[in-house]
């Protein structure tokens, strides 16, 4: 990803909102969440489309809160999202940080490129919604900790988790 693409996203999606769940997708990747592996997917922007081509899987935990309690850019929120990241469906975030849903089902499909070929639910998910909205998204992979980033249906970024060696060993 270039400067230039980042600024592409910035337009659409603030930059701190951006880096916020970055650095969420990439802390759930190297840490997981009680010692296990855990897959989530983060979807940015175009929020209204998106909540139209999704529905609620799971009663929404941040249904009812004030704006500024449900902001991702607030760190307190950080634990509370590790947590949530175990529920199966996607977070919907608006273009500002403000935390819309958590738990949704997203309905838009995936059709044809062979791109995401041996990937699961949560990266076809990714490239169908962000097919067919503005939205980007941001999924943590649960068996191998990559994080991708997906934008217009495809992947436009992937961060592949590091593996550590023992400098014992040879």
């Amino acid at each position: 990803m270039t400067s230039t693409d980042l600024t592409d996203l910035s337009s659409e999606i603030r930059y701190d909102v951006f880096e916020a769940v970055l650095s969420l997708a990439v802390e759930l990747a190297y840490q997981g969440r009680a010692g296990k592996m855990v897959g989530a997917l983060f979807v940015l922007g175009d929020h209204e489309r998106v909540l139209q081509l999704s529905r609620q899987m799971i009663i929404n935990p941040f249904h009812g809160y004030p704006e500024e309690e449900r902001n991702l850019i607030d760190p307190m929120l950080k634990e509370t999202l590790k947590e949530f990241s175990a529920i199966d469906g996607a977070f919907v975030i608006r273009e500002d940080g403000v935390i819309l849903s958590a738990g949704r089902h997203l309905d838009a499909s995936f059709e044809g490129k062979e791109l995401l070929q041996g990937l699961g639910s949560r990266h076809l998910a990714a490239a169908g919604i962000t097919a067919v909205t503005q939205a980007l998204a941001v999924v943590v992979s649960e068996s191998t900790g990559t994080v991708r980033i997906f934008k217009g249906g495809e992947i436009i970024l992937e961060l592949e988790k590091a593996v550590h060696r023992d400098r014992g060993s040879t």
